[in-house]
């Protein structure tokens, strides 16, 4: 044989033994997610309340930071700010709450009413042919659905009582973690910067404290200007007769603050749907509160809680709202923004900026005159 030629080159037991190993990372690796997403799924109920117990935890900060600083210890602190919660919740309860569930109930019993007189304002308006039935149908808001949602509404206290009983799990799970999360914060950081470097340590802490003040200022701020937003529309929506004035103001309040974007107008929409088949110059009237309302609110009040919170852009906070609830449902929908804010917070801190080129600055101030 000549030393030209060359041998064949064979597969030695070592390529094969790679090829299964390779195989057998594969397998287990995707029964490994496949069981870690299975897990995510049966306990994404468990989750969802964690992250709002961190929510609860992170929006008391202020207050139990506050204590801290005057010589109370923090489990203490935690304690008093959770109470003072609770009894405020309580007082809420206490004068409005019989209310409250009365007009609710009495709202919902009207949803059939509302859906036929816009659905015939639709058909005389645009020449449509639109049936009342098939809608109220597909909305799920048929005579006897109704029926069920008022009785459980019309129960008055008893309801609220049964309510209690039948999530108490839920609720006392919400408040241990969000107790042990905020009174044990400092030794819960320790705990887990025992286990980096110190490299690694400095960028937890960092994140820590980031999220906690961003975050927390940013729940504290919608929570404070919701109550604002409530109180206002709720008490014109009252000076005018409007009925169900209090779930409406506080579907107002909570939703303009909560749903980003579009939150104002599709708040402001549905006191003026009732308004507008009651009495349309209520509907007119609501619409001229509401604006006048809402400039006093974005320059005197916002820019009051924006020294302790942040902004996040309009597009960033409505998608993170749309995929959270895609995912979640409504509790997903609540955390989606204030987890949005500690991310963009964290990039906005770690990502590094640079000067811009001579064009970029041209095409901004060229757009910016125009």
């Amino acid at each position: 044989m000549s030393t030209s030629e060359k041998e064949p080159v064979k597969v030695t037991g070592f390529d094969q033994t790679s090829i299964k190993w390779v195989f057998r990372t594969i397998i287990l690796f995707t029964a490994a997610a496949l069981l870690g997403l299975w897990v995510f799924q049966q306990n994404v109920g468990f989750i969802l309340l964690l992250l709002l117990a961190l929510l609860f935890a992170v929006a008391m900060e202020p207050a139990v930071s506050a204590l801290s600083k005057r010589g109370w210890r923090r489990g203490s602190a935690t304690g008093v700010t959770m109470l003072g919660i609770t009894l405020l919740a309580a007082a809420f309860l206490g004068l409005f709450g019989g209310l409250l569930f009365a007009q609710a109930s009495s709202l919902i019993s009207d949803l059939p009413n509302l859906v036929t007189n816009l659905t015939n304002w639709v058909n005389t308006t645009f020449s449509q042919n639109l049936d009342p039935d098939t809608l109220i149908n597909q909305l799920n808001v048929q005579p006897s659905q109704i029926a069920n949602w008022a009785s459980n509404f019309a129960g008055g206290f008893v309801g609220i009582v049964s309510g209690i009983v039948g999530g108490l799990f839920q609720l006392l799970t919400l408040a241990l973690f969000s107790f042990y999360l905020s009174a044990d914060a400092p030794r819960l950081k320790r705990q887990i910067g025992a286990l980096l470097n110190p490299n690694a340590q400095k960028v937890m802490v960092t994140t820590w404290d980031i999220t906690v003040k961003k975050t927390g200022g940013f729940v504290v701020s919608k929570l404070l200007l919701a109550l604002a937003s409530t109180t206002a529309h709720s008490i014109f929506f009252a000076a005018i007769g409007l009925p169900y004035w209090l779930p409406l103001g506080l579907i107002t309040g909570v939703t303009s603050q909560f749903i980003p974007t579009v939150g104002t107008f599709i708040g402001i929409s549905i006191p003026v749907l009732f308004a507008v088949f009651n009495n349309p110059m209520d509907a007119v009237f609501i619409i001229i509160f509401a604006s006048v309302y809402q400039q006093i609110e974005n320059y005197l009040f916002s820019p009051k809680l924006s020294k302790i919170t942040m902004d996040i852009h309009p597009a960033i906070a409505f998608g993170s709202v749309i995929v959270f609830a895609n995912l979640f449902g409504a509790i997903g929908a609540i955390v989606a923004v204030p987890i949005a804010a500690a991310l963009v917070a964290l990039l906005d801190t770690y990502s590094k900026r640079y000067e811009l080129i001579p064009e970029l600055v041209e095409n901004f101030q060229s757009s910016s005159e125009s």
